[in-house]
């Protein structure tokens, strides 16, 4: 399937479903699960530094056009998509990313996904979390929103890999 359908698609099919099934899940406040940041975290590695930053303002303002979140989810995604370029060069193997494949379980194994998407979803989160509240006033609360979402979004992640993606 061509790169530009999929990717369409797979943006469509993750708003919808963080929009009309996720952002409906909130355990006490510290529990909320992310899955659309895994269309930044699928993007081919030869998407140009600028497409991403605007695919991914772009994820984040229909995030934010349904939550009534002004602005944070497109700003915590760009915050992301920014920092991708260099988690992917902190963690290239070693001779380098094959040209056409994605981030993907399938193409770099388990290990080098979790680090992945560890890294990007912690940043991720992190800022979502700090911007919402704005403040450092209640940091040991926010911190375990982080944990408990981060690992929450890891597993939705996670499962998400081995259910679309089998060899």
């Amino acid at each position: 399937m061509n790169q530009i359908i999929k990717n369409t698609l797979r943006f469509v099919v993750l708003v919808f479903i963080q929009v009309a099934i996720l952002n409906n899940i909130q355990i006490s406040g510290f529990l909320n699960p992310y899955l659309y940041v895994l269309f930044i975290l699928l993007l081919p590695f030869e998407t140009p530094n600028w497409l991403l930053l605007m695919l991914a303002f772009f994820l984040g303002l229909s995030v934010d056009v349904f939550s009534n979140t002004p602005g944070m989810h497109a700003s915590a995604s760009v915050f992301m998509a920014y920092l991708r370029p260099y988690i992917l060069n902190y963690l290239s193997v070693r001779d380098g990313y094959e040209q056409g494949t994605t981030p993907s379980i399938q193409h770099y194994g388990f290990g080098w996904f979790l680090k992945y998407c560890i890294l990007l979803v912690v940043a991720h989160h992190s800022f979502l979390f700090f911007i919402e509240v704005f403040s450092f006033s209640n940091f040991s609360e926010t911190i375990i929103r982080i944990i408990f979402s981060t690992f929450f979004t890891l597993s939705l992640l996670i499962t998400s890999q081995f259910l679309l993606f089998k060899k």
